[in-house]
């Protein structure tokens, strides 16, 4: 598992209310997150650029590439390079065997952060009832790194992540191919047939779709109960001026399960 992921169990997403010094009880207003498009329009990838070029979220950069010292916040100077990309999940409708549903759907646009010394972060953009904001930081350039690879493999395939075991694949017609080593765990240095795949997701997801038990508990998706954050890590987190959004109300994108939080910044070895 990637250091980046490493520690998720134990830390809440930063919700875009958290991250731009807005009222926590924001975030918790609304039982789950608002559905995003099916595809990243023209239209779609501009109000991403604009949520990740606002003022707002220029200045949570500086602060977010400070935090350890690396760079002083006046000298962080983030910038954001290229287009926002489209990042695709393990698709509910095809765990549940829904006829025509494809593996992935897009769960939110990622914008590509970095700051004079170098630091890369990504920046998770979603859809809102406010409009497009960003909803979360990401040390690191995974979904850009992969979205490369996975074209590179299979050119016209669709990259995706598994978020319950941190796996990244390309899908294209009846193969799914692995990207990183999690993912090789799963289906084979090879890959493994479209069919075959949905046979081992439906295994370990199919228990945990909305509508089931473990969702209506409030574990699948939208706003869940977020298990404890580490004092140290909070009071790291807050020292650098980012709020830390944890405990009930932190925002979960996607309806597959709380395994799906990744930590927003490393803690730790990796694992």
């Amino acid at each position: 598992m990637t250091q980046r992921a490493a520690t998720a169990a134990a830390a809440a997403v930063l919700a875009a209310t958290a991250l731009l010094g807005l009222a926590p009880q924001a975030a918790a207003a609304s039982a789950s997150p608002v559905p995003q498009p099916q595809s990243a329009t023209a239209e779609n990838k501009a109000a991403a650029a604009q949520a990740a070029t606002a003022p707002d979220t220029l200045a949570t950069l500086s602060r977010f590439f400070a935090r350890e010292g690396k760079v002083s916040l006046t000298a962080a100077r983030p910038r954001i390079e290229g287009e926002a990309i489209p990042v695709n999940h393990l698709s509910p409708e095809f765990v549940a065997g829904r006829a025509g549903a494809p593996v992935a759907r897009l769960e939110f646009l990622a914008g590509k952060a970095v700051s004079s010394d170098g630091q890369q972060a990504a920046l998770w953009i979603a859809r809102t009832e406010a409009g497009w904001q960003v909803v979360n930081i990401a040390t690191g350039d995974d979904e850009f790194r992969y979205a490369q690879l996975g074209a590179a493999k299979l050119p016209g395939g669709t990259v995706f992540r598994e978020p319950q075991i941190d796996a990244w694949y390309v899908a294209g017609g009846s193969r799914v191919l692995p990207l990183d080593e999690d993912a090789v765990r799963a289906v084979g240095a090879d890959g493994t047939t479209l069919a075959a795949y949905r046979v081992r997701v439906a295994r370990a997801y199919g228990d945990k779709l909305p509508g089931s038990a473990y969702a209506e508990g409030g574990m699948a998706g939208g706003y869940a109960e977020a298990e404890a954050v580490p004092a140290a890590v909070a009071a790291d987190a807050e020292g650098a001026g980012v709020p830390w959004a944890a405990g009930a109300g932190a925002l979960v994108l996607g309806g597959l399960g709380v395994a799906a939080v990744r930590r927003s910044r490393r803690v730790g070895a990796r694992a």
